[in-house]
């Protein structure tokens, strides 16, 4: 599929094979259990994370979390009051190396892609997990991995085969 012309937003199709993976960045007080009201309140519907990371500081928290369906999240959170944002990553399948991570690194340092932070994704398929990788050019992050040979992650691959996600 070439992605070079299309937009860096979803159509809105559910599981199309959209070449990035969507974030929801979710800001709450940094206060015990508010986490876990957030956890509550996503378990309700029928939503997989695939990826959560927390960055704290002394009163507030974000929440960066990955689901298997987007659209649905973002109504969850639209309908809830929870202060959000989206953000596209990368989903990138770690290659059958001695250093996976090394090699996603280096197409994209040999590309002069900047990471800004990743994270793993709960997802493994052949034995091969995955990892999210939030990038400073997206198009030329998965261009870049696509021609190096790495398997990109859609939000498709997160609702196919369930039996291989973790």
């Amino acid at each position: 599929m070439d992605y070079e012309n299309q937009s860096s937003y979803p159509s809105g199709e559910p599981g199309k094979e959209w070449p990035c993976l969507r974030q929801f960045c979710v800001f709450m007080e940094n206060r015990v259990g508010y986490l876990h009201q957030l956890l509550k309140l996503l378990e309700k519907f029928d939503l997989r994370i695939i990826a959560l990371s927390t960055v704290d500081s002394v009163d507030v928290a974000m929440s960066r979390i990955v689901f298997d369906n987007y659209e649905r999240a973002r109504e969850i959170f639209e309908l809830s009051g929870y202060t959000f944002f989206e953000k596209d990553l990368i989903g990138v399948e770690l290659p059958d190396d001695t250093q996976p991570y090394m090699r996603i690194c280096l197409s994209l340092l040999q590309a002069e892609v900047n990471i800004d932070y990743t994270y793993p994704l709960l997802y493994r398929r052949h034995g091969r997990g995955a990892i999210a990788l939030c990038v400073d050019d997206i198009d030329l992050g998965i261009r870049t991995l696509t021609e190096q040979g790495h398997r990109i992650i859609t939000e498709k691959d997160l609702k196919d085969d369930d039996e291989y996600l973790l």
